[in-house]
């Protein structure tokens, strides 16, 4: 089902379309000098920041930094990815588009779900039935099931069957989606006696259900859609096609477990908020989430199981640069009981008291210790001090000296101790997704890439050497073959380009087998790696440039001093550190 579009019809599309129609149907613009002027749609502000240049076809916000052309500014406004904004204005433009890859039918289940979504929309408003009892008892208003789209899948063992089916949908297709199931060569509803929340994704497509069992015995209490081409519930969370502009407005969002979380505090008037569809929060949500917001308040149950949730969702959120707190509501309750009982007000104190993510691992880490004991306390400070330790080094100065004040430990020893645990960070690989892929239209290698993939299959140990630098990888398709290389020789102690195989498609290997057989490198290998670094870091640097020029080239009088004299200066260091790696 995935599909990428090739680079001619991506220029194409641009060549097409100017950016300033585009971006003026949903930002008001008005014209200053040769570069129109609005309200930045991607943070809030009052005087406008937000630029757009016809001439150059390419926004810029002096506010926040957000900058890009045409296509970006379509994936970041709808949240859609390379293709996905490719395809919006292309249809909106009437322009054709080159795809490589197989067919893509996603638009033909995105309209199967809606189809069944309105069903249950159907079932749910216009007879009695359960579901809407059930909805109004939980003190749910009209209009909140309204916007929510909530459903109702009746007792009938295969009403959504048959309604599918006179529709001419193909039963292959309604299990590929998980609404209905076969035994015996029947059909029957997957979702039968539920209130049905539509999981509707940021571009307003219906991607999958879940359905609440509304009778006492009936298992599971919450049922799911199964995975498809259509819904991952790792890239998806509930609730941001609805709160993601009063998140984006307020800066931060309430990350929250469940459907009826989400639904009770947006109808109190809490409306930056979303779920995350019953799974640990994911590496891909975090980055959704990052698209809008800087912070984000963790409110899970605070059980053991909702403590161990928390924790390691801190950690993803962390590695996305999000600021993290976490609260626990009182009692016991979860958010949906709590707003009901206490309120609004009531609840935005418990945001306001959210531990930040460093006092809420210590916190933690202090269950079932009893500080009072010299043993108990020994432990439980060297818990702290393995935390602290991962902190950044003005962290480790604030949480060193509060452990010292709290607990009446020299400062010393502390310090001590934390320079015994703390040893120097590994680098990390900045793994591209394959989904990359499709954003430069097709497999592509750059020339740097082809001498990095010879090179690691000429001398082993610069594979590791190459991880090490992961600014030189630039494409998913690299880093599949330098991953695929490196967990082949920790398997097997050695590498043969027989184990990797099953790795590939057809086309990959054809172009592996290429890039080996006729890429030429020095035979000294380690001036080869040492040039390919400079190079990348001369490209990078250069890169970095063309952006901040163009920034500076659509500033005018009336753009923020301080956002322009920060552009000039990070330029000045951009072009100073440029010249060390051309020379």
């Amino acid at each position: 089902m995935g599909f990428s579009i090739s680079q001619s019809s991506i220029e194409n599309l641009k060549n097409q379309i100017d950016i300033v129609d585009v971006i003026g149907q949903v930002v008001q613009l008005k014209r200053a000098g040769s570069n129109h002027k609005g309200i930045c749609p991607f943070h809030n502000e009052k005087t406008p920041s937000f630029v757009v240049s016809e001439q150059k076809q390419y926004f810029t916000c002096f506010g926040c930094g957000a900058s890009g052309d045409v296509i970006e500014f379509v994936k970041r406004y709808y949240n859609m990815d390379f293709s996905e904004a490719c395809e919006k204005i292309a249809d909106e433009y009437g322009i054709k588009l080159e795809k490589n890859g197989g067919y893509d039918n996603r638009n033909e289940y995105y309209e199967i779900n809606r189809l069944a979504a309105q069903f249950f929309y159907d079932s749910f408003t216009k007879k009695a039935n359960k579901g809407y009892s059930y909805m109004k008892s939980r003190g749910i208003s009209s209009s909140i099931l309204k916007k929510f789209g909530i459903g109702y899948a009746d007792k009938e063992w295969d009403s959504l069957y048959r309604h599918l089916k006179s529709k001419g949908i193909e039963e292959k297709k309604m299990q590929e989606l998980g609404l209905i199931s076969n035994s015996k060569g029947k059909y029957y509803d997957r979702f039968r006696n539920r209130v049905m929340f539509p999981i509707i994704n940021t571009s307003g497509k219906v991607i999958g259900f879940g359905g609440r069992a509304i009778d006492d015995g009936d298992e599971p209490k919450y049922l799911n859609s199964p995975e498809s081409g259509i819904f991952q519930k790792k890239n998806n969370l509930y609730g941001l096609n609805i709160s993601r502009q009063a998140a984006g407005k307020q800066g931060k969002i309430i990350l929250v477990e469940g459907y009826m979380d989400v639904i009770s505090l947006f109808q109190s008037g809490i409306e930056n908020v979303a779920a995350s569809l019953g799974t640990a929060l994911t590496e891909n949500q975090a980055k959704l989430l990052n698209r809008y917001v800087k912070e984000v308040v963790l409110s899970y149950d605070s059980d053991s199981a909702g403590r161990k949730a928390a924790l390691r969702g801190i950690e993803i959120l962390r590695n996305e640069n999000s600021k993290v707190k976490v609260l626990h509501v009182t009692d016991g309750k979860d958010p949906d009981d709590y707003v009901k009982k206490n309120g609004k007000k009531a609840f935005l104190n418990l945001v306001d008291g959210a531990l930040p993510y460093g006092d809420y691992k210590l916190q933690s880490a202090m269950l079932g210790y009893d500080l009072s004991s010299d043993e108990d306390r020994l432990e439980y400070l060297q818990k702290a001090v393995a935390i602290i330790s991962k902190m950044s080094p003005l962290e480790q100065e604030i949480y060193t000296k509060k452990i010292s004040e709290e607990l009446g430990i020299a400062r010393s020893a502390l310090d001590r101790e934390l320079y015994r645990k703390t040893k120097p960070t590994e680098h990390k690989v900045n793994k591209r997704k394959e989904s990359e892929e499709a954003e430069k239209g097709a497999i592509e290698l750059s020339s740097l890439e082809r001498t990095l993939i010879k090179l690691a299959f000429s001398e082993e140990a610069y594979i590791d050497k190459i991880f090490f630098e992961p600014e030189l990888i630039q494409s998913g398709f690299c880093y599949k073959i330098l991953s695929a290389t490196r967990e082949s020789i920790s398997e097997h102690n050695f590498f043969k380009i027989e184990n990797i195989l099953p790795h590939f498609s057809d086309g990959e290997l054809e172009l592996l087998r290429e890039v080996i057989d006729n890429t030429l490198i020095d035979s000294n290998h380690e001036d080869v790696f040492k040039e390919c670094v400079k190079k990348n870091k001369a490209q990078l640097l250069a890169e970095k440039e063309k952006v901040l020029l163009l920034k500076l080239s659509m500033a005018d009088e009336e753009s923020d001093e301080n956002s322009i004299r920060e552009i000039t200066d990070e330029l000045m260091r951009v072009q100073k550190d440029k010249k060390k790696f051309m020379n």
